[in-house]
This record gives C-alpha cells, sequence and structure tokens, in this order.
C-alpha cells in the first residue's frame, strides 16, 4: 500500500478522504498563497495547490501527495477565508445578494514516480437572501474563520443553499470525482477488489 499525505489542515478535506476510504497522514503545507488573478481563478487555485503539495513533498522520500486550494468569486472580487467574523458577517451578505463560483484546484504528486499532477473543479452558487439576523445567528453557531466564503455547505451553512450547478463536494472543497480520476494515474485505486 503507498503512502498517502494530505498537505491540509481542513477538516472538510480529511472527512472527504475518509469518507472514500483512504488511509493517510496529515502534513501541513507552509506554502504562501497567492491571490493575484493574472490567469484566472481556475489558474490561481491550480498553482496555489501545486505549491502546498511541493512544499511537502520535499519533505518525503515517498509516497503520494495531495493537495487542494478552494476560493469563491463574485463578480470580480476574490472571496477566500475571512480574516474575523465582522468580515465572514461582510462576506456571506454579499454572497447572498448574487450568485458565486466556487473554485478548487487540486494536485497530487506522485513522489517515488517524480510525477505531478493537477485539475480544478467549479461550481455555481446560489444563496437565499439573508437577513443581518439570519447572518448573526449563524456566525453564533458555526466557525466560518477557516471556511472559504464563510459557510459550510455540509453543515448548517447549508441552509442557506439555494441550488448548486456543478459538484458539491468541490464547494466542500475536494471534488472527489476528480480526485479519484488523477489516484488512479499514480496506481491508488478509490474503489479496492474484495
Amino acid at each position: 500500500m503507498r503512502k498517502i499525505i494530505l498537505a491540509s489542515k481542513s477538516k472538510a478535506r480529511r472527512d472527504l478522504l475518509k469518507q472514500i476510504g483512504l488511509t493517510f497522514e496529515i502534513a501541513e503545507s507552509n506554502a504562501k498563497e497567492g491571490r493575484g488573478l493574472k490567469g484566472g481563478c481556475s489558474g490561481l487555485v491550480v498553482d496555489n495547490a501545486l505549491k502546498k503539495a511541493r512544499s511537502v513533498a520535499k519533505r518525503y522520500d515517498s509516497g503520494v501527495v495531495i493537495a487542494a486550494d478552494t476560493l469563491v468569486l463574485v463578480g470580480k472580487k476574490i472571496i477566500g477565508k475571512p480574516k474575523d467574523k465582522r468580515d465572514a458577517f461582510k462576506t456571506l451578505k454579499l454572497l447572498s445578494q448574487k450568485p458565486q463560483w466556487v473554485y478548487t484546484g487540486i494536485a497530487v504528486i506522485d513522489i517515488d514516480n517524480k510525477k505531478e499532477y493537477k485539475d480544478y473543479e467549479k461550481t455555481k452558487v446560489y444563496m437565499y437572501r439573508l437577513t443581518d439576523e439570519e447572518i448573526s445567528h449563524y456566525l453564533k453557531w458555526a466557525s466560518p474563520l477557516d471556511k472559504a466564503g464563510s459557510f459550510d455547505i455540509q453543515g448548517l451553512g447549508g441552509i442557506f443553499i439555494d441550488k448548486i450547478e456543478g459538484c458539491f463536494y468541490n464547494v466542500v472543497g475536494l471534488p472527489l470525482a476528480k480526485l479519484a480520476k488523477i489516484l488512479k494515474k499514480t496506481g491508488i485505486k478509490v474503489f479496492k477488489e474484495f
């Protein structure tokens, strides 16, 4: 069995990998994420994911490193993780007024075979219009500070969602179908034979 390393401290990403039956260890990346849109959102999230994967891969002699980066785009404004609850409030107010795109870049490095794989997913998210009271109530019960866009679609934030177009797991932070296809190229099959 090959060693799988998740280059992320995200609880949502850990839960998703467990959900599809992977055994892995966690090694937090120390890469600095970019926020410039020169190559567009897809290029930005893929570059950030690759930086994270490379920063972790150089600490290992063997294995497969998985990294991801997620951001939200409203119009031409990039929304990442909020600085504080006040920032989260403003973000949720903005997101509830118009549809947004959620982008996640994936990077997988096969250390043993010296190969890098990368891809991205984008999903359109429509929220209901939120009142100030609803946002304040949500922020009392949820922890938005570790979430791009300040909400968790798989948790309490799911009640804000009218509909999505695209991959649900992308909005959680890791598009599982794309990841499984990449892992297959490294010899890791999500569906094991019994």
